[in-house]
């Protein structure tokens, strides 16, 4: 007997049936939302609709956070991992004594965390088209669990020529979750429900800088065994990869193939993805959709944007703890004191995510606001005394935390405001190429030379790359308000915006496509 269909209050078309579902084939080119909900609305049961929202937020999000907070976490162990050992051990912070006074020369640790991101570049297209092209589940999980071996065997890792080999096949494979995270909440979330979804597993980064740092004191206090302490490090990290990749080959395509819900629940799934026009997921590669991103000036605003505000997590990630030991702290109090940005990070991440689907159109205005901080930071950091356990710079370090969020509402912005599986593919890559790139130029902008003075380069540098973050994103504004006065003022059929929401079109095929600001 067939399951029986959702409880709908008005429908102008019947819901699909189980048999009629379990029958239904698309072909590659089409949205997987087509087979089971077809061209006409269907009003759904809000409370069905709820119960629908909540099942799916308790299967991805918290595994999201603990998967890209490993992602964070494995990056950010090096500026830890570098005061307990891994720096000598490695040679990877070499002394000249022949000078007077003995100069240091850190070039070889801001490659190796550099080259970690050119790994990354590397992978990211690749990982995503083919994610999109193949069972997600599957490839998600047999990625993850070769990331996690890859992070283990840094442990390994004899010299420094070594651990850059190792830095780059790492940043390979992890480029597999960070576009694949976002494109899986643009396929299950309506736009509104995005801001606080994307916030949410992006916080993996503020809630594993505190986590992080804690395990790093922890294991900073070993003083026996046959391992260095940063060993320790490595070997957890991959660990807790290995076990995450597990959850990962649990994942659906989409909700149309979703397990965990019953075939009402399917539907409803889907048919709450209409209104916003973004489509569910298609796996044909379209080479129109992929053009029309190139030409796109809002993913190249949205790059832009990433670009210049990732480049703090790159000075910081490699170099956090390293850069506060010169104010005059300990090597354990160094790893402690990237809690209070965590900490911000964290609270400011999920704050601007919970704004955002609250008040409409608030997220470009969020994201200059919570660039000034960051600004101000830098500049205390550059401007204040380093004295033995100074608190100045710590407090400008701490505040530096509001990158979080930009970064989270770049992800967002980017991830609501295109439409169509291949070109939603291109930009989640295209944010976390740019990402590669902030990621690059920041360690480049730390001089060891300049030390005395408080590296100018870089407090200069990360000040004027918030300035164009702000440009870029003002100019987004501007160019998303006139591209909705132009289409509001088109005349529209409700029929037509339904029968044309899961026909894969993309933001600029589909003129019932409202950007979100």
């Amino acid at each position: 007997m067939a399951t029986p269909a959702p409880h709908y209050e008005k429908s102008s078309a019947a819901a699909p049936h189980t048999a009629d579902l379990a029958s239904s084939t698309v072909s590659l080119d089409k949205d997987d939302a087509a087979a089971i909900v077809g061209e006409h609305a269907q009003n759904i049961d809000p409370v069905l609709e709820a119960r629908v929202l909540r099942k799916i937020d308790l299967f991805l999000i918290p595994a999201m956070i603990v998967g890209y907070g490993l992602v964070y976490y494995d990056k950010a162990i090096l500026g830890s991992a570098t005061l307990l050992g891994l720096s000598k051990d490695l040679n990877l912070i070499v002394t000249d004594t022949s000078t007077r006074p003995a100069t240091t020369n850190t070039s070889r640790l801001s490659w190796a965390t550099s080259i970690f991101y050119f790994g990354m570049l590397a992978g990211l297209y690749p990982m995503t088209f083919t994610l999109q092209r193949f069972n997600l589940g599957r490839i998600l999980g047999g990625v993850v669990i070769v990331w996690g071996g890859v992070c283990m065997a840094t442990a390994g890792v004899t010299s420094w020529r070594g651990l850059y080999a190792q830095r780059f096949f790492l940043g390979f494979v992890e480029s597999i979750i960070p576009t694949g995270f976002m494109v899986i909440i643009s396929g299950w979330y309506t736009q509104r429900d995005q801001a606080l979804r994307q916030s949410l597993w992006f916080s993996g980064t503020g809630w594993f800088t505190i986590i992080g740092s804690a395990l790093n004191y922890g294991f900073g206090g070993i003083t026996m065994g046959y391992l260095h302490r940063w060993q320790y490090l490595y070997l957890l990290a991959g660990s807790l990869t290995v076990l995450f990749g597990l959850w990962c080959f649990a994942v659906p395509n989409s909700p149309v193939s979703a397990w965990f819900l019953t075939a009402e629940e399917r539907v409803v799934a889907v048919e709450r993805l209409r209104k916003g026009q973004t489509g569910i997921r298609c796996q044909k590669i379209k080479g129109s959709q992929l053009r029309e991103a190139v030409l796109d000036v809002k993913v190249w605003l949205v790059a832009l944007m990433m670009a210049s505000a990732y480049t703090v997590n790159g000075a910081v990630s490699g170099f956090g703890p390293l850069i506060v030991s010169t104010f005059g702290w300990t090597t354990l109090d160094s790893i402690l004191l990237q809690f209070p940005l965590g900490g911000i990070c964290l609270i400011f991440i999920l704050l601007c995510g919970w704004l955002s689907s609250r008040i409409p159109n608030i997220r470009i205005i969020l994201l200059i606001l919570c660039c000034l901080p960051v600004i101000a930071g830098c500049a205390i950091i550059w401007k204040s005394t380093w004295s033995y356990r100074a608190a100045a710079p710590v407090v400008g370090y701490s505040i530096i935390g509001f990158f979080g969020p930009v970064v989270s509402l770049i992800i967002s912005i980017g991830m609501s405001n295109v439409a169509g599986t291949t070109k939603k593919s291109f930009m989640a890559a295209a944010i976390f190429v740019a990402y590669c790139v902030g990621n690059i130029v920041g360690p480049q902008l730390i001089k060891s030379e300049t030390k005395a003075r408080h590296y100018p380069e870089l407090w200069l540098g990360l000040i004027i790359c918030y300035c164009i973050t702000i440009i870029s994103a003002l100019t987004l504004y501007f160019v998303l308000r006139r591209e909705n006065s132009r289409r509001s003022a088109l005349q529209s059929s409700e029929e037509e915006r339904d029968r044309l929401a899961f026909r894969d079109l993309t933001d600029k095929e589909n003129v019932y496509f409202k950007y979100v600001l």
